[in-house]
């Protein structure tokens, strides 16, 4: 503050860093408690994580069984092993194709049933559980039951075809390659209910005066959903396909309690072949050699989501 000519105070402004100091001091403040309530997730993620992580990485380079007796150190022998195995191929091949299913169906199929249910349809309650109950049930359960429909002698869908006089479509839906993709990719697109979620929940942040000024000017309910709606839900569509690509590494269950990667481990994915080679072979270090390699695949793909959403907050 300084004197003016003419007998008035007149206020002099604080330079950027002296303004910006105590807001400094207040967050040296603050990151205490924060530590001190983040220091048992942080121990925990330590203590569990990071030894699993250094534990896995470890095994990778031995060549031992679930017993962890007679260790050998193999060096890398066990990633040649891993990258060289074309059934490893086949189960991330899986992994991908399930995964293009799984985003197929959340861009065209999710993102119309979000946008009816959104439109105030009759009935939307109970749609909405219809199509999001299967995401917020155990999906091991809902596998289950839906491999067991599809057994051979008595399966639900080999009976309901029989009833309706239709023997010559009934098939070992599970013991074939093509049906047993079949029905994954029925099971899949059937799991939309997430990707329904993510576009209602942003569907209300729509600017409307957008689709009325469509509507005055004569746009059809197709345009409006190719021209409008869906750019304007443009990272929306970005966090659906990361999120589905991610999922369909974590997909274990579906895969196992359902086909169980039959014909042959022609429909297993990475997740069912890192067990069976542990548990089954009792490869350990095989094993972990193939986990950190499915690892590092989902980190780069994580990275991958974080930039693109760091750039579309932008």
């Amino acid at each position: 503050m300084t004197q003016h000519p003419t007998g008035g105070r007149v206020h002099t402004a604080r330079p950027p860093e002296a303004a910006a100091r105590p807001r400094r001091r207040r967050a040296a403040r603050a990151l205490l408690p924060a530590a001190v309530f983040l220091a048992p997730l942080l121990l925990f993620y330590g203590v569990y994580y990071l030894y699993a992580f250094g534990f896995l990485a470890d095994m990778s380079t031995k060549q031992t069984s679930l017993s962890f007796t007679d260790v050998t150190d193999v060096g890398l022998a066990n990633f040649r092993l891993v990258l060289t195995d074309p059934a490893f191929h086949t189960a991330l091949l899986n992994n991908l194709l399930f995964a293009a299913v799984s985003i197929a169906a959340a861009l065209t199929l999710g993102f119309f049933l979000a946008v009816a249910l959104a439109s105030g349809v009759r009935l939307r309650r109970f749609f909405y559980a219809v199509f999001l109950l299967p995401s917020l049930i155990p999906l091991s359960l809902f596998a289950t039951v839906f491999g067991r429909m599809l057994e051979t002698d008595d399966g639900a869908v080999n009976a309901a075809l029989r009833a309706v006089g239709l023997d010559s479509l009934t098939q070992d839906w599970l013991g074939s390659t093509g049906p047993a993709y079949g029905a994954l990719f029925v099971l899949l697109v059937y799991l939309v209910g997430l990707p329904v979620m993510y576009y209602t929940s942003d569907l209300t942040t729509l600017n409307t005066s957008v689709l009325e000024s469509a509507m005055i000017d004569g746009a059809g309910a197709g345009q409006i959903y190719r021209l409008i709606l869906f750019p304007m839900l443009r990272n929306t569509h970005k966090t659906v396909i990361l999120s589905v690509l991610l999922m369909s590494f974590r997909a274990f269950d579906v895969v196992y309690f359902s086909t169980d990667g039959e014909p042959g481990g022609r429909t297993q994915i990475t997740g069912t072949y890192l067990y069976n080679t542990m548990l089954g072979a009792g490869r350990v270090g095989y094993a972990s050699a193939a986990a950190v390699i499915v690892l590092l695949v989902a980190l780069a793909i994580s990275a991958v989501q974080i930039l693109v959403q760091r750039r579309s907050a932008r």
